[in-house]
């Protein structure tokens, strides 16, 4: 009987692999597809460097960082430029910039809420009463994004501000997304002040120190975190390149078996997308392979094309640009890759990177590559201006990729957790459970391991 089978060959299982291995535990990794490492994929492209799926991680969780320093790859780490972070937000046919001392959507800053032209008048007299907030009486309960903040700043910070800065990292709705799983800081500090901004200044000033940058990354892409994982983990993991289709409970154990593929494990870690996690378990409990199914995921589309600098008119003097759903036909979001990152794209290039929230839209999804281009081309006409040919594009789709954390999920994952408690030997990772970021991948990998190998200090 193997010791330990991994199944699911994206961040999250190589992450679990590796910690495996480090703990002296052999592995067996399950994955169908010819490439390890899931949505994390970089191509270099006529001298930039283009991810297909996240472009860096954030840098307040610290799992992705132990990782990257533990692989030898801390030498290769790079930082946005945060001194030139500005964002703007699609306004009315403008790009107006979001004002300075917002921390996503609390202010923190009177003159540059009170200056700037995208929000009115009535908004800014809402957030400055908000700051006389008072402690509620009793917990309040979960409840939506949209809600929460409209409570607190008013539906115009929904629209342009909460929705658009969500978007862009979750893909859903503010309507639907939990207060509590997405944003848990902004609701502690809710219980704590009564205000969110008193609550942020405060967690401010009990920070010292230079920050780091709010994003960080390395300098070849993203792949070099996964292709690092692959080369550490050679020695000690047997991948098993077939599709894992049945589960079965044994007295000891669980057995796994798919095309070409018959092997028993004692401990089993699922590092599956929720509802592909589901279908797997259903013949053990069925309850519980509902409780994952009911995990809401989105599609997501990137874009990136490469310019010309020499011809390319439009001053790129910030991130990008977020477009909120009141304004939006088919853009969420644009990055200006060079500004964010100049160590990715040569002196003579420009690199947008624009996102499309396809939902759960086949026919989006099932477009041509020139169409998706073609569409994202006259979206980046209308806001930036940009009538230039592009050098190259490319076009990524990934299909139910998105984990939504709607309303209730921190009840769904206390069931899960009582659920999975009457399978001994049994762990779940990914981006469904506690954060869908990189770190947060890595970190569920992280204590799947240490619960097997018994060293909760990995």
């Amino acid at each position: 009987m193997s010791g330990v089978v991994v199944i699911g060959g994206g961040i999250s299982g190589l992450a679990a692999a590796y910690y495996l291995a480090r703990a002296g535990r052999s592995s067996t990794l399950v994955e169908p597809l010819p490439r390890l490492g899931g949505v994390i994929r970089t191509e270099n492209v006529d001298g930039c460097v283009v991810e297909a799926g996240p472009d860096s991680f954030i840098s307040q969780k610290p799992w992705a960082l132990q990782l990257i320093r533990e692989l030898g790859l801390a030498g290769d780490l790079i930082g946005s430029q945060d001194h030139l972070r500005k964002t703007y937000i699609a306004r009315r046919g403008r790009l107006i910039p979001m004002p300075d001392g917002l921390y996503l959507m609390v202010p923190t800053a009177v003159a540059p809420i009170a200056f700037s032209r995208l929000l009115s008048f009535s908004t800014k007299v809402r957030m400055a009463l908000e700051l006389l907030r008072r402690p509620p009486t009793f917990p309040p309960a979960d409840r939506s994004v949209a809600d929460f903040v409209r409570d607190h700043y008013g539906q115009e910070a929904v629209h342009y501000l909460a929705e658009p800065l969500l978007a862009g990292i979750y893909g859903g709705d503010p309507e639907r997304l939990s207060i509590r799983s997405v944003l848990p800081r902004f609701a502690e500090f809710e219980q704590q002040y009564g205000s969110v901004t008193r609550g942020v200044l405060a967690g401010r000033q009990a920070r010292s120190g230079e920050a780091p940058p709010l994003f960080q990354s390395l300098k070849r892409g993203m792949q070099q975190l996964t292709d690092a994982l692959v080369e550490a983990v050679s020695g000690s993991v047997t991948i098993a390149r077939t599709q894992a289709e049945r589960l079965e409970r044994l007295e000891s154990g669980y057995r796994i078996s798919g095309p070409g593929l018959s092997v028993e494990a004692t401990d089993l870690v699922l590092a599956l997308p929720a509802y592909a996690a589901g279908a797997l378990l259903s013949p053990l409990d069925n309850s519980l392979a509902g409780l994952l199914s009911a995990v809401p995921y989105h599609s997501s589309i990137t874009v990136a094309l490469g310019y010309d600098r020499a011809g390319f008119r439009h001053p790129l003097h910030g991130f990008g640009f977020l477009i909120p759903s009141v304004e939006r036909r088919l853009l969420t979001a644009c990055t200006w890759v060079g500004t964010k990152f100049p160590h990715r794209v040569a002196d003579d290039r420009v690199l947008l990177r624009a996102f499309v929230g396809a939902g759960d839209n086949e026919d989006l999804l099932n477009q041509s590559d020139d169409s998706l281009a073609g569409a994202v081309r006259e979206e980046l006409r209308q806001w930036m201006k940009v009538t230039e040919t592009p050098l190259f594009a490319r076009v990524q789709r990934w299909r139910r990729a998105m984990a939504q954390y709607t309303v209730g999920h921190l009840r769904r994952m206390e069931e899960v957790d009582a659920r999975l408690a009457r399978l001994p030997g049994l762990y779940l990772a990914g981006n469904a459970y506690l954060g869908i970021g990189v770190p947060d991948c890595i970190h569920t990998a992280q204590i799947a391991a240490g619960r097997i190998s018994g060293q909760s200090s990995l």
